[in-house]
C-alpha cells in the first residue's frame, strides 16, 4: 500500500470513489482504446465534461455510446484530433475555443509505440511528433483558456502527460536533437523512449513556468503501468519486456487509475512537476529530473511549432 492509501492494482473507479467532478471539463487525448476509453469513462461517471480528442471519429462515437449506456446523464463530446499534425491541432484547439467551454483538466494520454520510422505530415520523426511535439503544441494553445478558466472557477487546473517507464530506454544521450529525425540513428524503441522521456520533461519545464507566473495550474507526468492495450499489439516485443524484468501486467481499470488519481483526487492538490507510478509520486530517471535538458527540449519544442 502506498502513502496515498492506494496500491498498484486499484482501479480508476476506486481512486475516485466519493469525488463529484461535476462542473469541470476535461480534454483527454487518444480515447477510442484502452486506458484512454477507461479515464475518459471513469472521470465522465464522476460528473466530468468529457471533451475526447481523436482521430477515430467512429471508434469514438462508439465510446461515447457506450459511456452515455452506463452513464446516461454524462456529458461527453467527441472532437477530431490527430497529434502527428500541427494542423489538426491547431484545428481542434480553434474549435474548442469558440465553444466557450471552460478547461479544468487537460489529459495528455493519446501515443503511438515503437512504429518502423516515419515522418509525420510536419517532417517530424513519428513517435517524436505524436507523443511529445503534438501535445506540447496542444497545451501550449490551451494554456490560456486554462488560465481563464482557473481565474474564473478558483480551480485548481491539473495538466497530465501520460509518459512511461519506457523513457528508461531512450537513447543514452536522452534527447538526440540534432538526430530527430535521421533514419540510420533510429531505434524504434529508443525513439519510444525518448518520446515518453519528452513527456515527463515537458511535464516539469511547464510546472516550472507556470509556478514562476504565480498560476494555479500543476503539470505532472506519470507511468500508467504495463497494459497490453492496442499501443503495443501492433508490435508486440517480448524481448523489450525481458529488458525490464518482471512486469505486472495491469488491467485497463488499474491502468488507467494513475491518471484519474492525479486528475481528480484532492491528495494531489498544490503537487506540481511530479513523476507518478501506482497511484502515488515515484522516481523517472536521473534524464527525467533533468532541469538543464527539459530546458532545452522546451526551446528546441518552440522552435519546431514555429
Amino acid at each position: 500500500m502506498c502513502p496515498s492509501g492506494f496500491s498498484l492494482s486499484s482501479t480508476a473507479e476506486e481512486v475516485t470513489q466519493g469525488i463529484d467532478g461535476t462542473g469541470l471539463t476535461a480534454i483527454v487525448t487518444g480515447t477510442t482504446n484502452g486506458i484512454g476509453t477507461e479515464t475518459a469513462r471513469v472521470l465522465a461517471l464522476r460528473g466530468v465534461h468529457v471533451i475526447m480528442g481523436v482521430r477515430n471519429m467512429v471508434a469514438a462515437k462508439d465510446v461515447k455510446e457506450a459511456i452515455l449506456k452506463e452513464t446516461p446523464k454524462a456529458k461527453v463530446d467527441v472532437m477530431e484530433l490527430d497529434l502527428s499534425s500541427m494542423a489538426s491541432v491547431r484545428k481542434f484547439v480553434s474549435e474548442f475555443n469558440s465553444s466557450g467551454l471552460p478547461l479544468n483538466i487537460l489529459i495528455n494520454n493519446a501515443g503511438i509505440c515503437a512504429t518502423p520510422f516515419t515522418l509525420s505530415r510536419d517532417n517530424i520523426e513519428l513517435q517524436f511528433a505524436t507523443n511529445h511535439l503534438g501535445h506540447f503544441l496542444l497545451t501550449n494553445l490551451l494554456l490560456d483558456t486554462m488560465k481563464k478558466t482557473e481565474r474564473e472557477s478558483k480551480k485548481e487546473g491539473r495538466i497530465i502527460n501520460v509518459s512511461s517507464e519506457g523513457h528508461l530506454y531512450s537513447y543514452p544521450e536522452g534527447i538526440l536533437f540534432d538526430k530527430i529525425n535521421d533514419e540510420s540513428s533510429y531505434q524504434k524503441w529508443r525513439a519510444y523512449g525518448q518520446s515518453k522521456l519528452a513527456n515527463i520533461l515537458h511535464a516539469n519545464e511547464l510546472a516550472r513556468c507556470l509556478e514562476e507566473d504565480g498560476v494555479n495550474i500543476t503539470a505532472n507526468s506519470l507511468h500508467p503501468g504495463a497494459i497490453i492495450t492496442n499501443i503495443v499489439k501492433t508490435d508486440y516485443d517480448a524481448s523489450l519486456l525481458d529488458a525490464i524484468g518482471k512486469i505486472v501486467i495491469k488491467s485497463v481499470g488499474q491502468g488507467a487509475a494513475t491518471t484519474c488519481y492525479v486528475a481528480l483526487h484532492p491528495q494531489v492538490k498544490g503537487i506540481s512537476g511530479e513523476y507518478f507510478s501506482d497511484n502515488d509520486m515515484a522516481k523517472p530517471s536521473s534524464q527525467g529530473t533533468d532541469t538543464d535538458l527539459a530546458k532545452k527540449l522546451w526551446d528546441f519544442s518552440m522552435k519546431l511549432i514555429e
